[in-house]
């Protein structure tokens, strides 16, 4: 039996965590205690607590921050705010502290938890990022960790285009030669914006408010972004067009992709011999996004005429770094957020959320696993896993730069729908889909919004088999529809990508890939061959993997009739390293290969 499940539905899976103490409360009792702190936010409830001898939480502000947010947590909060402190000083500190607040650069360490014994209960970053905080640590110390992304985008995108009028008219340039007693006018003849194409690369957050911006410049825009919406984009009047075409036609790029490894280095020797002559390169998002040195060779060559970059792969770089010394680049020191008014807003947007944490709810910028019950998280965990590792697979087949629109979650199980829950499998999926190819972070309390943002549609079926209800889930099959895949393998009869899994002993399996059945661990290193079915396939494979010092952990063989006479197989091999280039070449050149892909997940 089949049935439809509608998105975003219960929200039953466990209860929110009180998290100024160890025990777990339900919901309704967290909504109560929110109410309650809402009406004497200076004096909390003496049941929260029960850690410390006061009758106030405790927030240590270990970096600088605006004052507007130091106000905020000083009406509800003691506040201790000390910076640059050793790792030591912190450590010393954070016993005595319910919340930590610190910036993109001080380490939150698996020590920081130790020490505090439990008592710290939520770390915030004054920023995006979340690489300097252990994330594993916090979640086994029930420590919520919040973040800051959403403060500084109309800023960066200012900066954007400060940097776009500067370097097309030589501004950086000129005002450096005549402080050095020049006035050479001719040599800095610039461009005019008015007419020209900016092709704008990331079309969410701070590449929509640039193109806007530009636009209001007289400037036609044109816009690459596979998951943006159209309506957004006509509202404007940008074009969305394909990656090729972006590059192709722009007289200036303006690089807003999230750094993800799809997105490293998108600008390279290849990318750049396909743009335009003399086309001006703007990056004030990562510098991971362009491969410097292929910059230089395009400035050098003339590909490139100009380029103003605010982020370097390097930071700060040394002092012979070529594209900083170049004579037609402009480079800034990070300063895409740092005004005034951003750095307010971001210290305004994480003591709201670091407080709200406090106060026992979820703020919507969580950036670490659910808080649920723990006995309900210890039996979804190996589920968890088995969602977030399907959707990373199913989303690394797509071919080229193509997006995806719609989703489909199968789940098959022998419970009752209201005895399994799945919003907490769903966000599982959605994480495993989107972070691969996004720097936002995907938990269960933002999953559906990161996914609706993105006009991703997830539609859920669920089907209910005989048997014992001991396990959540038999298998799970997510399934994207209307996108090119990588391997033809993974296409079903109906002509979408579909991937099917199941956990075995606590671990994912790797179960079915289009209309193939396989047998894999789904992690790691994964080699899928499709094959005529002959003899001597599996050791010609083995062989070349041998040659290359390339251990395999597993190989599964599976035949599938193709018709009376003729069958086909499906290779699945785990394998311990990834495989050279030339390796996988070679295996490819096996004449009995029809097609391969090998996939990290």
């Amino acid at each position: 039996m089949a049935s439809t499940i509608k998105l975003g539905g219960s929200l039953a899976t466990g209860a929110f965590a009180s998290f100024r103490h160890a025990p777990l409360v339900n919901l309704a009792a967290s909504v109560s205690l929110h109410r309650s702190l809402r009406r004497s936010l200076r004096r909390p409830s003496a049941a929260l607590c029960a850690s410390s001898d006061d009758d106030r939480f405790t927030v240590l502000v270990a970096d600088e921050l605006g004052e507007a947010g130091l106000d905020i947590l000083r009406d509800f909060a003691e506040v201790d705010h000390a910076v640059d402190l050793a790792p030591e000083e912190l450590c010393a500190r954070i016993g005595g502290c319910d919340a930590l607040i610190v910036g993109s650069e001080m380490k939150v360490s698996g020590d920081v938890f130790g020490c505090s014994r439990g008592r710290l209960k939520v770390v915030g970053i004054a920023g995006g990022g979340i690489n300097n905080v252990n994330l594993a640590a916090s979640n086994e110390n029930r420590c919520l960790v919040v973040n800051a992304p959403n403060a500084s985008g109309s800023a960066v995108a200012e900066h954007a285009i400060a940097l776009l009028t500067a370097m097309a008219r030589n501004n950086v340039q000129a005002a450096v030669s005549v402080k050095s007693g020049n006035w050479q006018r001719k040599k800095y003849v610039g461009m005019s914006l008015s007419g020209k194409t900016l092709a704008v690369l990331g079309f969410v957050e701070v590449g929509f408010d640039v193109a806007q911006r530009a636009k209001g410049l007289g400037m036609h825009v044109i816009a690459y972004d596979p998951y943006a919406s159209g309506h957004l984009a006509r509202a404007i009047g940008v074009e969305l067009v394909t990656f090729d075409k972006a590059i192709a036609n722009a007289d200036f790029i303006s690089l807003h992709m999230h750094y993800t490894p799809a997105t490293q280095k998108m600008l390279n020797d290849e990318t750049f011999a396909k743009m335009k002559k003399g086309v001006q390169i703007l990056n004030v998002t990562h510098g991971g996004l362009i491969d410097e040195d292929a910059l230089v060779r395009a400035l050098d060559s003339g590909i490139v005429s100009r380029a103003a970059v605010d982020v370097l792969i390097e930071e700060p770089p040394p002092k012979d770094h070529k594209l900083v010394q170049h004579e037609k680049v402009i480079v800034t020191p990070n300063l895409g957020d740092v005004t005034f008014e951003a750095q307010e807003q971001l210290s305004i947007e994480i003591a709201e959320a670091v407080i709200k944490a406090l106060e026992g709810d979820l703020p919507s910028t969580v950036v670490n696993e659910p808080m649920v019950a723990a006995e309900v998280l210890a039996e979804l965990k190996p589920f968890l896993d088995l969602t977030i590792n399907l959707g990373r697979f199913a989303v690394k087949l797509i071919a080229g730069r193509g997006g995806f629109k719609a989703v489909k979650v199968t789940y098959a199980s022998a419970r009752e729908p209201d005895q399994l829950d799945t919003k907490l499998l769903r966000a599982g999926v959605i994480k495993g889909l989107i972070e691969p190819i996004s720097s936002v972070i995907v938990n269960w309390v933002n999953g559906d919004s990161v996914a609706k943002q993105r006009g991703l549609r997830i539609t859920e079926e669920r089907i209910t088999l005989p048997g014992s209800p001991e396990y959540p889930l038999e298998f799970l099959q997510v399934q994207i529809a209307s996108v090119e895949s990588r391997f033809d393998g993974a296409l079903s009869t109906s002509g979408d990508i579909e991937v099917r899994g199941q956990v075995r002993d606590g671990l994912p399996f790797l179960t079915k890939v289009g209309n193939f059945e396989v047998d894999v661990r789904l992690e790691g290193c994964i080699l899928l061959c499709r094959a005529i079915d002959q003899p001597g396939l599996i050791g010609k494979i083995g062989s070349v993997l041998g040659e290359a010092n390339v251990n395999i952990g597993f190989m599964k063989y599976m035949r599938t009739a193709v018709d009376s006479e003729k069958f086909q197989s499906m290779i699945s091999i785990k394998v311990d390293d990834q495989p050279t280039k030339e390796t996988l070449k070679k295996i490819g050149e096996i004449a009995a290969i029809l097609e391969f892909v090998f996939l990290d997940v």
